[in-house]
């Protein structure tokens, strides 16, 4: 009953997101000229940006491919793929892509990868994921000054506000994995506080949960600390799976036969957007990543503004829903139906 709650909250907070946004983009503006410009556009150029979104979900399915092979874990390369179609596309329908990991673990626990194993895994791809938002957005925010100025001066607080938050989940998680004696102690008084002002009713369980979490923390460092050349490789893997995705943009534009506005411009255009919205809590960034690409893409677009915003963000995330759905759907016939034994591939 307590899981139908939560995918109805999700399915209803999904739809009326969904419903504001498109008020907000599309109220008062001319539709027929926009869908004009979108069909006058060249869809050659608009192949390959869909490509760099299948590629960029086949990013993270290497990612676990690797990881799993490191653990004495051999899984097709296609099993990986589904288990990244399945992280993809329950992070895009749920607020701050909450969704996403849950749903890959239980996916793996189907192949017997037990939970333990999947959880270090989700927590590394999620950290080196975070990272490299953050080094990005510091490289802009130190090295830009002058890209800053030009073109995101209307939006600096909420580019600065997304950075800091990022900043503060990775600095965060880092405690967690490398000082979980800290993290324990932090997590203790968290808990308590919220007790003593009866946000959360008191249970003698949860304090044993919290402990029990803390293994994960615990492996996730051990990990780390023993597979440094897997985790440059990672985050090797990471950096081009993003700039990959960023990239999506930058063939739209030539769709347009625009120019004059150089690739790595448009490509950290994009890339600001996705710093500044990774941790608000609206499934897949809706209505705020339509906003920004409005406020900040003005003088790349001009006045194919509008069409230049319906194809980016319908390439890079109703793209990357339909194809992560497509095979989330696979993975529900082929690994969600598998029960032990019958299920399990090759370990050594």
């Amino acid at each position: 009953m307590k899981k139908n709650r939560r995918v109805i909250f999700n399915g209803a907070f999904l739809i009326i997101v969904f419903v504001l946004t498109i008020y907000g983009v599309f109220h008062g503006e001319d539709l027929g000229a926009m869908m004009d410009a979108i069909r006058s556009a060249d869809k050659r150029w608009l192949v390959p940006g869909l490509a760099l979104v299948a590629f960029f979900i086949w990013g993270e399915s290497i990612i676990i491919w690797y990881m799993m092979r490191s653990y004495g874990i051999k899984l097709k390369k296609r099993t990986c793929f589904l288990f990244s179609s399945v992280g993809f596309f329950f992070s895009c329908i749920t607020p701050s892509a909450s969704g996403g990991q849950p749903m890959q673990a239980y996916y793996m626990k189907k192949k017997n990868i037990s939970i333990p194993v999947s959880a270090v895994i989700l927590m590394i791809i999620t950290i080196t994921y975070k990272l490299v938002l953050v080094v990005v957005g510091i490289g802009v925010a130190v090295f830009g000054r002058g890209f800053l100025h030009q073109y995101l001066e209307g939006i600096l607080p909420v580019f600065y506000l997304g950075l800091g938050l990022n900043i503060f989940c990775v600095t965060f998680m880092t405690i967690l994995v490398f000082h979980p004696l800290l993290a324990r102690s932090f997590l203790v008084w968290g808990l308590s506080i919220l007790e003593k002002f009866r946000i959360l009713r008191h249970k003698e369980g949860r304090l044993k949960k919290l402990e029990e979490s803390m293994d994960t923390y615990r492996d996730t460092a051990a990990y780390l600390k023993t597979h440094p050349r897997v985790i440059v490789n990672i985050i090797a893997i990471t950096f081009v799976q993003r700039m990959a995705m960023f990239a999506v943009t930058w063939f739209v534009y030539k769709a347009f036969s625009l120019s004059g506005t150089g690739f790595w411009t448009v490509l950290f255009l994009q890339a600001v957007i996705s710093v500044s919205v990774d941790m608000l809590p609206l499934p897949g960034g809706m209505g705020i990543s339509e906003t920004l690409f409005l406020t900040i893409f003005t003088p790349v677009f001009g006045t194919l503004l509008l069409p230049g915003m319906v194809l980016s963000r319908g390439l890079g995330y109703y793209g990357e829903l339909l194809i992560s759905a497509l095979f989330t759907i696979v993975a529900q016939l082929t690994i969600g139906q598998g029960h032990g034994k019958d299920n399990k591939e090759s370990y050594e």
